[in-house]
């Protein structure tokens, strides 16, 4: 399975998982941000960023360069809870 097929398949989950009130919500925030021109400054697809660390959920510290030395490494951002 494609990363993009895996990603509409966590979107078409989230559909059922999170309440329509809160995907709105959500769905207003998203479209705030796009539209604040955000999107300017932040990494691309096919971007190189710059060697780093973090901690993993169970504490450990991981490095970018370490990950990397397997193959590709997709960095994703969650924002918390809504």
């Amino acid at each position: 399975m494609s990363l993009a097929e895996k990603l509409d398949a966590l979107r078409d989950a989230s559909a059922t998982r999170i309440p329509e009130d809160k995907r709105a919500i959500m769905g207003r925030a998203t479209a705030d941000l796009r539209e604040s021109g955000i999107l300017d400054g932040v990494p691309k697809v096919g971007d190189r960023l710059p060697d780093f660390s973090l901690k993993n959920a169970q504490g450990l510290e991981i490095h970018s360069s370490d990950l990397l030395s397997q193959g590709a490494v997709v960095l994703t951002v969650f924002r918390g809870v809504w």
